[in-house]
């Protein structure tokens, strides 16, 4: 699946536990997306495309970092440095998990290669998970759980007072609920609080 539906979903699970502050709801948000920071030799392959001197960093390493060793480290500097340690870094561990299995059933390529996730790396090469069922990554359930995600999305920003724009820009965030509560209603409980 794309980054995009990974993300959002990520935010819907970080807007699970009520008890998570803005940090917290952050780092559960962005480990549905860590994975595939190995997918960054993308940009090297397209900048290098023509030249003497091409790569193929993207075909050779991504997925590289699908692996339960690397969400443990992402896990473990959850951890370190959350308030809410065990919750967090637990709802980090299942969101990087839910990015694993969003990419296990929706990533299969244009021509039909299923990236496999070598769940055991860098210890076995044992555990490569691939399932034949994948569908396309441009296929239609991606896209209408990616537009599902949205509308959960700003549902959740309507309902709780905040959306992922918190993580970029406290203000922006702001505007763009009283934009979206302007338009769809107001939504102030007793005891609101912006965290």
């Amino acid at each position: 699946m794309n980054p995009v539906t990974h993300f959002l979903t990520g935010w819907a699970l970080a807007n699970c536990a009520p008890s998570l502050d803005r940090k917290e709801r952050a780092m559960v948000a962005l480990a549905c997306v860590i994975p595939d920071v190995d997918g960054l030799g993308a940009i090297v392959d397209l900048v290098t495309r023509g030249s003497a001197h091409h790569t193929e960093l993207f075909s050779q390493y991504h997925h590289q970092l699908h692996s339960l060793a690397f969400a443990i480290v992402v896990a473990a500097t959850s951890f370190a440095i959350a308030r809410r340690r065990w919750l967090t870094s637990l709802l980090v561990l299942l969101s990087f998990h839910l990015h694993l299995l969003e990419d296990l059933v929706g990533s299969r390529g244009p021509d039909g290669y299923q990236w496999p996730i070598p769940y055991l790396a860098p210890f076995s090469e044992a555990g490569q998970m691939t399932w034949n069922g994948q569908w396309g990554l441009n296929a239609w359930p991606n896209f209408a759980i990616t537009i599902g995600l949205l509308a959960l999305a700003f549902f959740l920003a309507w309902r709780k007072g905040f959306s992922p724009l918190e993580m970029v820009s406290k203000r922006a965030d702001e505007k763009f609920i009283e934009a979206l509560r302007a338009r769809f209603g107001a939504r102030e409980r007793v005891g609101e609080s912006r965290r």
